[in-house]
């Protein structure tokens, strides 16, 4: 999933950017409302982990811009522990949750799971025949046993069920797996599909590739 964290200090930036990246998220870090108004205006995002006190434009008003705009993508708002008024005003311009500083980590990483799963319209347990995959726990299994499998490989099976019986285009892949600053390879989506497919193909689970379009996991039948 990609998501948008706009965070004005960068010590923290820089340890939740870590953390999100290690969870198999795309992550892209702004530390101004302008930037993050722009980027929110142009790229597609699974979620914005939004902090309220940016210097010049508010997180607030990022977020008021953002909804004007008619989208739903789903925020949650970082707030001062004492912030009550700008919380309840972050609530009521259509943030989807909001987290009080300081806070621990792990608690950041299942309202970002929670609010991924509630955007995408998806339960905690993705199936496709006896293949699974545990969307909080970040893992995916065969029979319940475990699949090894990276973080990239990881986020792209997910991006593969969540879309089950469609095509998905590389242009999705890209947008989904890797953040702005990332360098993409012309050849790194067939990398990634092709060290997937090796893992997958000896439990019968097939990566279908459309000539031109992308690639599909087709429907599963009853049984695998």
């Amino acid at each position: 999933m990609r998501i948008l964290l706009v965070e004005d200090d960068k010590i923290l930036a820089d340890a939740l950017s870590r953390a999100l990246v290690q969870s198999a998220h795309a992550v892209d870090v702004v530390d101004t409302g302008e930037t993050a108004d722009e980027a929110l205006a142009v790229h597609t995002y699974d979620l914005a982990i939004l902090d309220i006190g940016l210097p010049g434009l508010s997180g607030l008003e990022v977020l008021r811009r953002l909804r004007a705009r008619r989208s739903v993508l789903p925020v949650l708002m970082l707030t001062a522990f004492d912030a009550l008024e700008d919380r309840v005003r972050g609530l009521d311009l259509g943030a989807d949750d909001y987290l009080a500083k300081p806070f621990d980590l792990p608690e950041l990483e299942a309202r970002v799971r929670a609010l991924l799963r509630r955007g995408a319209g998806q339960t905690p347990m993705l199936e496709h025949g006896r293949l699974t995959f545990d969307t909080v726990g970040r893992r995916a299994f065969y029979d319940k046993k475990p699949v090894e499998l990276s973080a990239r490989e990881l986020a792209l099976l997910e991006l593969l069920l969540m879309r089950e019986g469609r095509v998905v285009s590389k242009e999705h892949i890209v947008n989904h797996l890797y953040g702005w600053r990332e360098e993409v390879g012309e050849n790194a989506i067939e990398v990634h599909v092709y060290r997937l497919r090796k893992k997958l193909e000896p439990l019968g689970c097939e990566i279908r590739t459309v000539r031109g379009m992308g690639y599909l996991m087709e429907r599963a039948h009853d049984g695998g």
